[in-house]
């Protein structure tokens, strides 16, 4: 018996513009994903036989096929050829319906931990073209930090390291259905896109300045989501300097600045703690796996 304890890192979308629409109905988009330090923890063990079983500690999460994670335990089975008995364990940190990839994030880190514990040797790559079939979010997520993403978020192109942004994420009891996202945006008229020319500029350039600037998401502009404007107001009241929705919702970073004191930055994560039911500090990371335990 094989096992790993891994974490997966979240998401987040700096910006993120929708740039048309394929004949098979899948959007076009233009995003830069960066990863961030909330993490959902997986424990996978795998021994002689075969079947896959997983468990979670979130109620509402599925624990059958209908799991990403589980299709991705699959998934690197049927490309490898093999068979094995895998068991999953999910503790949940990223919220669901938060835009922050929470699914894929678990899905990634099935694939990625997998890979290691039955000796595959596919590549990064290799799991990102299998990770595709899962989500779109998937092959981001396998390889984390920062990059630009075009196509449906599959062709990723990696850049530099952001600065050590100050975020605090919010998100309240609602949630955002992407299927429906998606048709809003459809439905828009003359909307002002992201200018993520500008973002990709002052990554390359290192000017955190234009960096906090050019953030943006053309999801604003098409979802109704109370939570949202909620969660945008509030984090500017307490002292963000931008404040944007992440994905399709209905998560929202606010960046702080840098020279705000760390008891004010606390202060500010706690108030909105007792008003929203998720509210976390974090920061950009360039690692989309941390190991915590492996025993082979």
């Amino acid at each position: 018996m094989k096992s790993m304890t891994l974490q997966a890192a979240a998401k987040i979308n700096l910006s993120l513009d929708v740039t048309g629409k394929r004949p098979d109905g899948y959007h076009t988009l233009e995003s830069i994903f960066q990863s961030v330090d909330i993490y959902d923890t997986i424990t996978l063990t795998v021994e002689d036989g075969e079947g896959i079983a997983l468990s979670c500690d979130a109620p509402a999460v599925p624990c059958d096929e209908h799991n990403l994670a589980w299709k991705a335990a699959q998934a690197l089975l049927d490309a490898a050829q093999l068979r094995a008995k895998v068991t999953i364990d999910l503790h949940k940190e990223i919220p669901s319906g938060a835009g922050m990839g929470g699914g894929s994030s678990d899905a990634a880190g099935v694939l990625w931990g997998l890979n290691e514990l039955l000796g595959c040797g596919f590549s990064n790559e290799k799991l990102r073209e299998i990770g595709v079939t899962l989500g779109a979010d998937v092959p981001f997520l396998l390889l984390g930090g920062t990059a630009y993403a075009e196509g449906v978020g599959e062709v990723l192109t990696p850049l530099p390291a952001v600065p050590a942004l100050r975020l605090i994420i919010v998100k309240g009891t609602e949630s955002v259905s992407t299927p429906a996202a998606y048709k809003a945006i459809d439905a828009l008229e003359s909307p002002a896109h992201p200018d993520t020319a500008a973002m990709l500029r002052a990554i390359r350039e290192n000017d955190p300045a234009l960096l906090k600037r050019s953030c943006g998401n053309l999801f604003e502009q098409a979802i109704d989501c109370t939570d949202v404007t909620r969660a945008k107001t509030r984090l500017l009241e307490c002292g963000a300097e931008y404040a944007v929705m992440t994905g399709s919702g209905a998560a929202v970073f606010g960046i702080f600045p840098d020279d705000m004191p760390e008891g004010a930055l606390a202060a500010a994560c706690e108030t909105l703690g007792q008003e929203f039911a998720f509210a976390r500090r974090s920061t950009p990371t360039d690692q989309p796996f941390l190991v915590l335990k492996e025993t082979i």
